[in-house]
């Protein structure tokens, strides 16, 4: 009940703007204001519970407590490690972030990439941060975080060892906002370790809310430049890497695992970690450029690439103080050479295509980028659940169970300005699972997930109020999925389909696997998404009928049961109807309980004595032989029970339409530990459903869909 509320409340939240970066959540319910006012008005630095200067803090494995890589981390704050700490010093740039012992180059890359765009930067850094003016020990940043944007307060205690930062710095080591971001970040997802691997588009997104897409460079498609120059005129942001190495570098050396096994690299030049052209197997750049140039009236293709080290750069053709500089126009030269030992350089598409991987693709949504310089995507967001026995259907392998994932309609209706390549509308889907890596510590491995994407059939054009059956999705063959079924934090594909109204199902590749998730739709041309789901409403028919209308056989039961004041009382209600069913052998029940008894007399009783006369024990008694040939008729296998995603469709025939959110609070109040539901169960809760719809629709106001209560109310109804 607790846990309905605080959804409710959050979802309340939501409907009021709060978690858009202008509204972030406050996470932890930290408010960084009044918390930075009462440190000044005290005199003390703030100092985190929620993030302690500890080991629990560091990590719970490699970084555990027993570890000898966090022996010896003493926790300093900026102060206590220069004379002269800068928050930022002469504006945030790419040299800022040096890379610590910890394997997260991956979030470096995209911190790197951050800097490029001040507008940007600003979202996640708040400005008027510093150590000198109102100095109190407190900072704090903004990320998005599955689907809201969170505020997110750390004191400015350090890891150290030996006096220097143990995870990213500056390269003057006097700057401290990369690490004090760092910090952040690793306290959403519970701890420093938990930032040990990963995908730079996962930083990407986390910065921006943008939408990242993955190409496989070895199966490039043909048009991947042209994505990338568009990518780039969207102001988007673009990372890429070599491998699936894990490397931790530091200044003085770094580790890497090969064959399963850690090798320290001291020197570039001696493992296999770092190529003869020096480019870093298992590192993420961050890609910052492409461009076009003619060499001897022959057009090449160049990108730029980034080393968030700020140093080691490739030395094949193209890079700093290479011959083919001088074979391009002086106005091309000047406007795209830059020769420093920076970590950037340039290399052709064709070398970058061949060295490289992986390419990952962040795309921005609109309020990200005021400019008029850069396009905009047009996007929309759904959360949504898997939620065993009621949505975790499975993938299609899954007849059975498949159409009871949560569905969303996108309609396409204008083809793309600068196709790629065919005529058609471009879009892209993402996938996302939450909080995969707050739960790296206890073990729990993400869910495989993808998607599929089915054309919808002319008959439901232009409904959302309805839930496609197996009826509809098992007798067509889906028109997209996505690119592969993977146990990822996010998968994401780019599709170009003709105009036209299409279901996209989001699903674990297995069935019933419970997550929570994102599905996001970003289109290039104006779209129309939206979740898919039943009204919810009860049409219960509810015969006339009078004491003459009773057979005289059921009279003479009904005196049997009743006795002298013809009135049955729930405690002999409940006692007859387990009677009945005790004798049948083709429906499995625990009996029903008086909970269930009291909920049939109150909504039968229509004279307020709080026990059924005969007319009303009638009615009852011709709903149950109603409900009886319903679920039998979804006892598929003949057990006696019907499994929980039957309930739907049974619910339907019974008068109700449901949504899934409604669904699973039905499987969890009247589903066993195997999802099923015995018969007590089954006429339990359609007799609690139509007791409330009458209760809610007694009490509404018109037609508005709501009520008001106080708390006297509210608590009799509720108790009732």
């Amino acid at each position: 009940m607790t846990s309905m509320a605080d959804t409710l409340a959050h979802h309340r939240e939501r409907a009021q703007g709060i978690g858009t970066n202008r509204n972030a959540v406050k996470f932890g319910r930290q408010d960084y204001s009044t918390l930075k006012s009462r440190c000044l008005e005290t005199g003390c630095l703030f100092e985190d519970d929620l993030f302690p200067a500890s080991h629990r803090s560091l990590g719970y494995n490699e970084l555990g407590p027993y570890s000898s890589k966090t022996r010896g981390v003493v926790w300093k704050r900026p102060k206590e490690l220069c004379s002269d700490p800068r928050f930022i010093d002469g504006g945030a740039t790419r040299t800022d972030i040096c890379q610590g012992i910890l394997g997260d180059c991956w979030l470096l890359a995209a911190i790197a990439s951050l800097t490029l765009n001040e507008q940007i930067l600003a979202r996640v850094v708040p400005l008027g941060q510093s150590f000198d003016e109102d100095y109190a020990g407190i900072f704090h940043f903004q990320f998005w975080q599955y689907g809201e944007w969170v505020d997110v307060v750390i004191d400015d205690r350090l890891p150290t060892r030996d006096g220097e930062l143990v995870f990213v710095h500056s390269a003057e080591g006097s700057e401290f906002w990369s690490a004090l971001l760092e910090k952040a970040y690793a306290k959403v997802n519970g701890s420093y370790e938990a930032l040990s691997g990963g995908s730079t588009t996962e930083g990407f997104e986390d910065f921006t809310g943008g939408i990242s897409e993955m190409y496989t460079l070895d199966k490039a498609p043909p048009q991947l430049f042209k994505i990338i120059r568009k990518a780039l005129s969207l102001g988007s942001l673009l990372g890429c890497s070599i491998d699936d190495f894990r490397i931790f570098p530091t200044l003085r050396y770094c580790l890497c695992y090969v064959d399963n096994k850690v090798v320290k690299i001291t020197n570039a030049y001696d493992s296999e970690a770092v190529t003869v052209q020096k480019l870093v197997k298992g590192h993420a750049y961050s890609l910052t450029g492409a461009q076009e140039v003619h060499v001897r009236g022959r057009a090449e293709q160049l990108v730029r690439v980034r080393n968030p080290w700020g140093q080691v750069e490739w030395t094949g053709a193209w890079s700093d103080g290479s011959r083919e500089w001088d074979s391009i126009p002086a106005d091309e030269k000047d406007k795209l050479r830059h020769a420093a030992d920076d970590g950037e350089f340039w290399m052709s598409f064709s070398d970058f295509k061949r060295h490289f991987s992986k390419l990952e693709i962040c795309n921005l949504t609109p309020d990200t980028l005021t400019s008029d310089e850069v396009g905009h995507w047009n996007n929309y967001q759904f959360e949504g659940m898997w939620r065993v026995g009621a949505t975790a259907g499975g993938c299609r392998n899954h007849a059975a169970t498949f159409s009871s994932n949560p569905q969303f309609t996108v309609r396409l209706q204008d083809v793309d300005d600068d196709p790629l390549d065919e005529d058609g509308c471009t879009f892209l889907v993402g996938l996302m699972q939450k909080d995969g890596r707050k739960e790296k510590s206890s073990g729990r491995d993400l869910n495989t997930i993808g998607f599929a994407i089915y054309k919808v059939p002319d008959e439901y054009k232009g409904c959302t109020n309805i839930h496609l059956g197996p009826e509809v999705l098992l007798r067509q063959r889906a028109v997209a999925m996505s690119s592969s079924f993977i146990n990822m934090r996010e998968v994401c594909t780019r599709f170009c389909l003709p105009p036209g109204e299409y279901v996209i199902i989001p699903s674990t590749f297995n069935a019933h696997k419970k997550g929570r998730f994102i599905l996001r739709v970003f289109s290039e041309k104006q779209a129309t998404a939206s979740n898919m789901e039943e009204a919810i409403d009860a049409q219960v028919e509810e015969p006339e009928i009078s004491e003459t209308d009773v057979d005289p056989h059921f009279k003479i039961l009904f005196k049997q049961i009743a006795g002298n004041d013809s009135e049955v009382s729930v405690f002999e209600l409940v006692k007859v109807l387990n009677r009945v069913v005790s004798q049948r052998a083709d429906i499995k029940t625990d009996g029903f309980s008086l909970e269930t008894g009291r909920h049939m007399v109150s909504l039968l009783d229509k004279d307020a004595s709080e026990n059924l006369g005969l007319v009303e024990f009638h009615g009852l008694w011709m709903k149950i032989q109603k409900y009886l040939e319903i679920f039998k008729g979804h006892d598929q296998d003949n057990s006696g029970t019907m499994s929980s995603h039957e309930m739907r469709g049974a619910l339907s025939q019974a008068g109700f339409q449901i949504n899934s959110d409604v669904l699973q609070m039905i499987v969890r109040r009247y589903a066993d530990a195997d999802y099923a539901i015995d018969f007590d169960s089954f006429v339990g809760c359609l007799i609690q459903l139509e007791m409330l719809f009458k209760m809610f629709k007694t009490l509404e106001r018109g037609d508005s869909g709501k009520i008001e209560l106080n708390l006297l109310q509210w608590l009799c109804l509720a108790i009732n």
